[in-house]
C-alpha cells in the first residue's frame, strides 16, 4: 500500500513538472517582462498621483496666495508649468506602456498558438515513437528467435556433416568391396566362358569324329541339308541367324540315334560359342569352305547378298499416339509391340499385329514429358526417361510401375539396360551419367561427363562399355569395370542421338549440323557421312536408327520426311504419309524413328502427334 502511495506521489510530481515545462517555461521571460511593465505602470501611477496631489496643493496655494508678492507668484507659476510638463510626459509614457502591453499581449496569444501546434506535433511524434518502439521490440524478439534457430541449425549441420562423413567412408569401403567382387565375377565369367568353349570344341571334335567314322552316309546327308539351308538363307532377304541354327540342328529328326546328345549339347552351348558357327563346323567339308570362318563371315555373306530387302514404302498403320507431340518410339525385341512416349507424360504400348490401333497398355507415373523409351533384351521390362528429372521401369506383362529412379538434377534424356535386368544407366542434362542397381533401387555410380548428355548406348549385354553423346560435340566411351578416365571422340557439332549395330562394330551419331556420321568402333574413326540438301534435324534429341541388318540408316527431318540412306552414303528413299481427308501425316517435324528387329518395318513419331508404321510394298 505504501509503495502504491509513493508511486502516486511520484506520478503527480512528474505530471506537475511536465505541466510546468509545457505551460511555464516557454512564457517565463514574457511573464517577467510583463511583471516589470506592470511595476513600472504602478510606479508611474503613484508618481502621477503624487504629482496630481502636489499640483492640486499648488493650485490651492496659488488661489489663496494670489494676492502675495509677485516673486512667489512667478515661482509658483513656473513650478506649476514644470509640473504640468512633467505630468504630460508621464501621460505619454503611460500611453506608450499601454501600447507595449497590448503588443506583448498579442505576442503571448501568437506564442500560445505556436505552443499548441508544437504540442500536437509532439503528440504525433510520441505516438510514432511508441509504434517504433513496439516494432523494435518485435524485431528484437524475432532476431533473438532467429539467432537461436541459427544455433540449432549449426548444431544440426555439424551432426549431419559428421554423419555424411561416416556414411561416405562406409560407402567408399563398400564401393571398393563391390569393385573387388565385380572384378572377381568378371574373372570367373571369363574362366567359365573359356571352359565352356573348350568343352564345346572337344564335343565338336568327338561328334565330328564319330560321324566321320561310323555314320558317313548320315554325315553326307547332313552336310547336303546344311548346304541347302545356307543357300536358302542367302537367297531369302529376311533370313536370320536363329533360323539357320534351328535348321542345322533339326537333323535329329532323321534318325541319328546317338547323335541326339550332340544336338542337345549344341543347343546348350550355342549361346556362349555361337550356334551358327557350331552347326557350320559340324558340317565342314570342301564344299563349305566359304562358311568355315567365324560368325562375321557368315553375317557378311547374308548382309551383302545380292537379294536385299526392299525399303519400307507403304503405310502399314497410322494412329494418334499421344494427346500432343510424341518424342520417342521403340520396337520390342521379341514381339510385334511398339512403345511410344510423348509430352502428355505417358508411355503407351501398341500391338501392331492387330488391325485396331488401340493401345495395349498406358504406362503412367511420370509428372513431365517422356524423352526416350527402351526395352530390355527379353522384352519383359521397359524404361522411360522424363523431364521431371527421373526414369521409371515398368513390367510389360502386367503394366505395373516397378521402379522410380530419381537423383538427377536435370531432365533425363536417355536410359539403357546394362547387365540386364540388374542395372540401368541414365544420361541427363545435369552433365552426369548414373548407373542404377534395380535390386536396391539406388544409384551405385555417377560418371561426371562435363556436358549435357543427349543419348547413350551400351556395346554388349554385360554393359561393360557405355557410349554417350553430348552437347559439347564429344562422344565419350566409359568402361564401368574400371575408374579409367573416359576416352572421347570430337565431332563437328553437338550430338543428338546414337545407335549401335547388332554386332557392336558400327555406330551412327546424328549431329546438329544436319549430318549423320558412321563410326567404326574397331578403328575409333569416322568412315562415312550421310546428309542431304533438304535434310534438317528437327530438335536437339532427334533420333536416327540402324536397320536390323545394319545396312540402312533412317532419320526424320523438319519437313516431315524420313530419309533412308544405304551404307554407301546414298539416299535410297524418302518417306512421308499419304494425304487423306484429315490432311498430310507428318506434315510437321519427325522427332524419332525405329527399325523393327524382327521385320522390315519402320516406325516414326513427331511433332504432329501421329505415329506411322511403314512396311514393304
Amino acid at each position: 500500500m505504501a509503495s502504491d502511495e509513493q508511486e502516486w506521489r511520484l506520478s503527480l510530481m512528474r505530471r506537475l513538472a511536465e505541466r510546468d515545462r509545457r505551460e511555464v517555461t516557454p512564457f517565463k521571460e514574457i511573464i517577467l517582462q510583463n511583471n516589470r511593465l506592470l511595476d513600472n505602470v504602478a510606479q508611474l501611477k503613484a508618481d502621477n498621483l503624487k504629482i496630481s496631489v502636489e499640483n492640486e496643493q499648488l493650485r490651492v496655494a496659488f488661489a489663496t496666495g494670489g494676492k502675495g508678492n509677485g516673486k512667489d507668484s512667478n515661482a509658483a507659476q513656473i513650478a506649476i508649468t514644470a509640473l504640468e510638463k512633467k505630468l504630460l510626459a508621464q501621460q505619454e509614457e503611460l500611453t506608450d506602456l499601454h501600447k507595449r502591453k497590448g503588443e506583448n499581449s498579442q505576442m503571448i496569444v501568437d506564442l500560445n498558438l505556436k505552443v499548441e501546434k508544437q504540442q500536437l506535433i509532439v503528440k504525433e511524434k510520441e505516438s510514432c515513437l511508441a509504434e517504433q518502439k513496439t516494432a523494435n521490440n518485435i524485431l528484437k524478439a524475432e532476431v533473438q528467435m532467429l539467432k537461436s534457430s541459427l544455433e540449432e541449425l549449426k548444431k544440426l549441420n555439424n551432426t549431419l556433416l559428421d554423419e555424411h562423413t561416416a556414411l561416405q567412408l562406409a560407402f567408399s569401403a563398400l564401393e571398393d568391396k563391390l569393385r573387388g567382387v565385380q572384378e572377381e565375377n568378371r574373372c570367373l565369367l571369363e574362366r567359365l566362358m573359356r571352359y565352356k568353349s573348350k568343352d564345346a570344341d572337344k564335343l565338336n571334335e568327338e561328334n565330328e569324329s564319330f560321324l566321320r567314322k561310323r555314320l558317313p552316309s548320315i554325315f553326307r546327308k547332313r552336310s547336303d541339308k546344311l548346304k541347302r539351308d545356307l543357300e536358302d538363307a542367302v537367297r531369302e532377304p529376311n533370313s536370320t541367324l536363329p533360323r539357320l541354327t534351328r535348321n542345322s540342328s533339326s537333323h535329329s529328326q532323321h534318325g541319328l540315334g546317338d547323335s541326339d546328345s550332340y544336338d542337345n549339347d549344341n543347343d546348350r552351348y550355342s549361346s556362349d560359342t555361337g550356334g551358327v558357327d557350331h552347326c557350320i563346323e559340324a558340317g565342314c567339308g570342301p564344299e563349305l569352305d566359304m562358311f568355315s570362318s567365324p560368325n562375321s563371315r557368315l553375317r557378311d555373306v547374308l548382309c551383302h547378298s545380292t537379294t536385299k530387302p526392299d525399303n519400307p514404302s507403304t503405310i502399314f498403320m497410322k494412329f494418334d499416339a499421344h494427346e500432343n507431340e510424341s518424342h520417342a518410339v521403340r520396337w520390342s525385341p521379341i514381339e510385334r509391340v511398339l512403345a511410344t512416349g510423348g509430352a502428355d507424360r505417358k508411355v503407351k504400348l501398341w500391338d501392331v499385329g492387330k488391325a485396331s490401333p488401340e493401345p495395349r497398355a498406358v504406362l503412367s507415373g511420370s509428372s513431365a514429358g517422356i524423352n526416350s523409351v527402351d526395352f530390355d533384351s527379353t522384352g519383359s521390362y521397359i524404361i522411360g526417361t522424363s523431364n521431371d528429372y527421373g526414369a521409371r521401369v515398368w513390367t510389360v506383362g502386367d503394366n505395373r510401375l516397378r521402379h522410380t529412379l530419381t537423383g538427377h538434377s536435370g531432365k533425363v534424356m536417355a536410359a539403357k539396360y546394362v547387365q540386364e535386368p540388374v542395372k540401368v544407366v541414365t544420361g541427363s542434362y545435369d552433365r552426369t551419367l548414373k548407373i542404377w542397381d534395380l535390386h536396391n533401387v539406388a544409384c551405385i555410380e555417377t560418371k561426371f561427363a562435363g556436358s549435357s548428355c543427349n543419348d547413350l548406348v551400351t556395346t554388349d549385354s554385360l554393359g561393360s562399355t557405355i557410349i554417350s553423346g553430348h552437347y559439347d560435340k564429344k562422344i565419350r566411351f566409359w568402361d564401368i569395370r574400371t575408374e579409367k578416365q573416359a576416352d572421347d571422340l570430337l565431332m563437328n557439332a553437338k550430338i543428338t542421338s546414337l545407335d549401335l549395330s547388332k554386332d557392336g562394330k558400327l555406330l551412327i551419331a546424328s549431329l546438329r549440323d544436319d549430318t549423320i556420321q558412321l563410326i567404326d568402333l574397331r578403328k575409333n574413326s569416322i568412315i562415312s557421312t550421310f546428309s542431304d540438301e533438304h535434310f534438317k534435324l528437327s530438335c536437339d534429341w532427334a533420333r536416327a536408327s540402324f536397320s536390323a541388318n545394319a545396312q540402312k540408316i533412317a532419320c526424320g527431318s523438319t519437313d516431315g520426311l524420313i530419309y533412308l540412306w544405304n551404307l554407301d552414303g546414298y539416299v535410297e528413299a524418302t518417306l512421308k504419309g499419304h494425304s487423306s481427308g484429315s490432311g498430310f501425316f507428318h506434315s510437321a517435324a519427325v522427332h524419332a524413328v525405329s527399325w523393327s528387329p524382327t521385320c522390315n518395318g519402320l516406325a516414326s513419331v513427331g511433332k504432329s502427334k501421329r505415329c506411322i508404321i511403314f512396311s514393304e510394298a
